[in-house]
């Protein structure tokens, strides 16, 4: 028991650095060469010796330990979302306390992605007379996905290079980037195929109504006088209208394809992404039920709803969504397309095309369905062939190279 303890106890013991160990015997050899040689110059020898040793000894209450300080985001409000490809200004504000010289420090910041990639961000600041100091620095355009900063660190030096002094800070800040979107002005294909009994000939908005009251609205002018709900306008005393069901839309999908074997690079995979945000932040402008099916890692399928709390979710999928699928695109519309009634339109976003996925579009139209490629093709120069082939088995296909086109390719300009 005895031998343990004394075994435990070595273990515990800090190790002394060889800047340490030359300090102590430059130390020692000073106050022997005093005691047995004597003189003035021995005496002198000692005396510089022993104040330089007393300033690396202090050296160890520098008050770096015991940094204070704060971070600043610039160009974003706390809670705020980035869109990806966005830089933050961060500035942080350091107060050393303690009186030990301090000619300057070196400060080191780190911001984690999700998926554990880091940033680091170093530099060197000389500290004001009030120990004070303050560090200015700019990301790089952040990727789409959530960040935090982790600890930062502070380094400084006595003056003769020898000892390292380091201090900690914990300053939590958490960054949203959402992925990168184009406004769609049109998507004129989608349209004619939903437009007769359902749409109006030339916007998704206007749906025919039904006879069925759902409830009751703010009149808006040019409403009808047979649309006025005169119970309630008597008891609010202000105008109230007659808000009626809409027809039912056929159900929209849209299928991101996760494999990783289908995307040659990871940009190509943040196209997909930043196409599918888009065309939800359009099915949300123009009052579209939109659903999502996206399997990898993780396996989402989202019923057709409208409202903010659907878009909400999409929206925390799609920052956080990774091309991390196992599974072909076969195997996981084999699971989800008994869920879907003939008629659903399914709008497919992958950079596959030809042989590969020609047997998918032929199954989703035996089971009557209205597939849609989406098809991310990097310039490829088969393009128009394959476009050409998917109109003669009566698919609707697009092919996108770059976010920026997105809206020329669907038939309408941007907003």
């Amino acid at each position: 028991m005895l031998k343990d303890t004394v075994v435990q106890t070595l273990t515990h013991v800090p190790k002394m650095s060889k800047q340490f160990w030359a300090v102590l015997g430059s130390f020692l050899g000073s106050l022997g060469f005093l005691l047995f040689q004597g003189g003035k110059l021995a005496l002198m020898l000692f005396v510089i010796v022993f104040v330089l040793s007393i300033y690396l000894l202090l050296g160890q209450w520098s008050g770096i330990k015991r940094t204070q300080g704060s971070r600043q985001l610039h160009n974003t409000e706390p809670g705020s979302m980035l869109e990806a490809g966005s830089t933050v200004g961060v500035t942080i504000k350091l107060q050393i306390p303690g009186i030990w010289p301090m000619p300057y420090i070196f400060v080191k910041d780190r911001l984690f992605h999700r998926n554990g990639k880091e940033l680091s961000f170093e530099s060197m600041i000389i500290p004001d007379w009030r120990r004070r100091g303050e560090w200015q620095y700019r990301t790089p355009p952040l990727r789409r996905g959530a960040y935090a900063f982790g600890t930062t660190e502070c380094l400084t030096e006595d003056i003769f290079g020898l000892f390292e002094h380091r201090g900690t800070l914990q300053l939590p800040h958490r960054i949203v980037v959402l992925p990168q979107i184009v406004p769609i002005r049109e998507w004129q294909q989608f349209h004619q195929m939903m437009k007769g009994t359902n749409h109006h000939s030339t916007t998704t908005r206007a749906v025919r109504e039904t006879t069925q009251i759902n409830g009751v609205r703010e009149y808006m002018y040019g409403d009808r006088l047979s649309r006025i709900h005169w119970n309630a306008t008597a008891k609010t005393g202000t105008w109230k209208s007659k808000e009626f069901e809409r027809e039912s839309l056929p159900k929209t999908f849209l299928v991101l394809d996760r494999q990783i074997a289908a995307y040659s690079d990871l940009e190509q995979f943040e196209l997909a992404v930043s196409v599918a945000a888009s065309l939800f932040q359009y099915g949300s402008t123009h009052g579209l039920a939109l659903g999502l099916v996206s399997t990898g890692a993780d396996d989402v399928y989202l019923e057709p709803r409208p409202g903010q709390n659907q878009h909400k979710a999409v929206q925390q999928h799609f920052i956080q969504v990774e091309v991390d699928g196992e599974y072909s695109l076969r195997q996981v519309l084999r699971e989800k397309v008994h869920n879907l009634v003939p008629g659903s339109f399914i709008a497919i976003i992958t950079p596959r095309h030809g042989e590969q996925i020609i047997p998918i579009f032929s199954w989703l139209r035996q089971l009557q369905l209205n597939p849609c490629h989406l098809w991310l093709c990097a310039g490829a120069a088969d393009k128009d062939r394959w476009l050409r082939q998917l109109q003669s088995m009566g698919v609707s296909g697009y092919a996108v190279s770059s976010l920026q086109e997105l809206p020329a390719v669907l038939g309408g300009r941007s907003g």
